[in-house]
Order: C-alpha cells, then structure tokens, then sequence
C-alpha cells in the first residue's frame, strides 16, 4: 500500500447529483485509513487559486441528500496553460497534496491526466447527468436526471391529455441521446429523437396523425438537445422546436414544446445515485492506495473496474466521430480493436433500445 498523507477532492465541468456523494465517500474513506483530505473549491480553478479548505466526517455529514456540488464546480480554461499548470502544481505543493480525486465528465478526465503527467497520482470518477462516457456503462447524475425527466413529463402529459394535445420535450443530453431514449420509453412516448440513430420525421408525422385517428389523445415525443437541423442559411439550430412546429402543422394535432434545460441537472439525487456515487469515490481511494494513477473508475455489467483515462478518452472521440490525426498512433493495434469493439457493442445496445421504444410506441 503506497503511503499518502493528504489527498485533495474536486468536481469539475457541469454539476450532477451525486458528485457530493463521491466527496463524502472519498473523505470518510481516506479519513478512515488515517488521510487528511481537503477539498478543492471551484474545479481546477481551486487550485490555481488556492482555494483549498479541510474536509472531516463532519464537514460532509448530510451532503449525500444534496444535489449539485457544494465544492462548486468551473471550466477553467487557464488550467490548459502551462501558466495555469504550474500556478496547480505549486498549489498542491504548497498545501502538501499527495494525490488527486477528481469528479466530472471528459473535460474533467483530460486536466486529470495533464496532473497525472506532472507526477501527481490522480484518479477520476464519472460524474455527469449525460452517461456520455463511453467506457462506463453508467456516469453518476443519469438516474436522477432521468427521474427529474419522467416527473415532468409526467406532469405534461396530464395537459396533453386534458387537451388532446402532442408536447414535444427537448431533454439534455449533449452528444448522448441516453436520457432523451430511456426517459422516452419510461414516460409512452410516441417518438424518440436522439443524435446516434437517424430520425424518419415523416414517418412520425404519419404515426401521430393514425394515433389521434384512432383515440389517442394525449402524446408526448422526447428529443434529444445534441440533434440538430440547417435553417435553411446553413444555420444549424436545435431540432426539438422545428420538429414541434411540423407536428403542429401537419397533423391537426396542437403541438406545444418544453426544453427542460437545466431542470434536470438539479435536485436530490436518486438511491442509485447515492450508492454507485459512494462505491466509486471509495474505489478511488483504494486505486490510489494500489499506487495506481491517470485511471477513471468506472460501472461494466453492474461491476466497479477501472480503465486509463487516456484510452478512454480516446474511446470517447472515436464512439463520438471526433478523432483527429494522430489520436490511435499511441495505441497498439489490440487496444483499438478493443476500442472498436467497445463502440460497438454500445451501438448495438443503443439499437435495442431504440427499436423497443418505436415497438411499444403504438
């Protein structure tokens, strides 16, 4: 077991539920294996301003139930300097930081690896509401994301009802169509558009209108906000409005739109959350005990494991279609055939989904 005398916490990127939950099981977890811990206010830009305060059991007691982050969160820009690397660097010194904990999502991942890189022991953990990290079957926030969701909708649906109306939902979700998918299926949608999976706009259309035909009174379609249309000046603008529009123009049925936005970052989050929040930020604490360093913990088939954060940074861009020139050449030919395979095997799963969502959609 390597010997660590502090370790230091941070959430970075946008806030999700739960990420409180990893720094109280990172705390308790080091506490208990007698490790001061201090928590890095504001993400990376804590520590290039030296925004550093002492975590104990009780600075943490009750953060569990909480949503956001009470550490805060920021997109410091200044930190992908070298400036702003040596300003983080002479602060983890300054303070006697041995190693790092960090919670966010890619960007989060990407500064973990440039502090691993300048001999800090860092670890992240998957903390974002989208699930859009490719090599974790599931990122911390996405339950109560998706919860937030259905009440909502939920509650929209008993206007649709009343009205014999079509609420088209955009839900958050970045590149992801995760939440929009998931939430759609939960909630009847009559149709789900997310950016992975081509969406037939007609067929829809005359799905909508058989379905008022026949009685259908109340109708819902989730959209994912990664999905996006030309204006007709090469303009891309958000899909969900447009979709609404067409709805409303070509099926008699009165359509309304509803972008959720930011609602459903917040809130308390979820059992789920909670528990696979606590596993992760303790896994961490034991990686870093292991003298393992620049790995994400990540969930696979309902297990915690852990993977480089490179490699799965680079399984990121591939499974989203941004690798540039050069991203594959560190890797062998046997870990891109796995990253392949890793894409894959996500696509694969993506498409049950959907095909089950338009299977049950009557």
């Amino acid at each position: 077991m390597v010997k660590f005398r502090k370790i230091g916490v941070l959430t970075s990127g946008g806030d999700a539920p739960g990420m409180n939950a990893v720094v109280r099981a990172v705390t308790r977890s080091a506490l208990a294996k007698n490790i001061e811990v201090v928590g890095i206010m504001g993400g990376y830009s804590g520590l290039i301003n030296e925004k550093i305060v002492p975590l104990t059991a009780r600075s943490v007691s009750n953060v569990i139930t909480q949503g956001g982050t009470f550490l805060y969160s920021d997109r410091c820009l200044e930190f992908k300097t070298e400036e702003g690397m040596a300003k983080a660097i002479a602060t983890l010194k300054k303070y006697e930081i041995d190693a790092v904990v960090v919670c966010g999502g890619d960007g989060t991942f990407r500064g973990a690896t440039d502090l691993a890189l300048h001999g800090i022991p860092t670890i992240g953990v998957t903390g974002t509401i989208d699930n859009d990290i490719t090599a974790s079957d599931y990122t911390i926030g996405f339950d109560t994301a998706m919860n937030t969701v259905i009440d909502v909708v939920d509650r929209l649906r008993d206007t649709c009802e009343s009205h014999a109306r079509c609420n088209v939902v955009e839900v958050m979700g970045r590149d992801c169509g995760d939440i929009a998918l998931m939430t759609g299926i939960a909630t009847g949608a009559v149709a789900v558009c997310i950016p992975e999976i081509p969406f037939d706009e007609e067929l829809v259309i005359e799905k909508i209108k058989k379905a008022a035909l026949s009685g259908k009174r109340g109708m819902v379609v989730t959209v994912s906000e990664g999905v996006f249309v030309d204006d007709g000046n090469g303009k891309q603008i958000p899909y969900g409005e447009v979709l609404a529009k067409a709805i409303d123009d070509k099926t008699g049925v009165e359509t309304k739109f509803a972008r959720l936005a930011h609602i459903v970052r917040g809130g308390s989050p979820t059992l789920r959350d909670r528990l696979t929040a606590t596993r992760m930020g303790a896994k961490a604490v034991d990686l870093l005990l292991e003298g393992k360093s620049n790995l994400v913990v990540i969930e696979k088939e309902d297990k915690l494991d852990s993977i480089d954060i490179v490699f799965a940074l680079t399984l990121d861009r591939m499974y989203k279609g941004k690798l540039k020139d050069g991203d594959l050449d560190k890797f062998s030919a046997e870990d891109v055939a796995k990253m392949e395979a890793l894409c894959q095997e996500r696509r694969d799963k993506l498409k049950v989904l959907y095909d089950l969502a338009y299977q049950v959609s009557q």
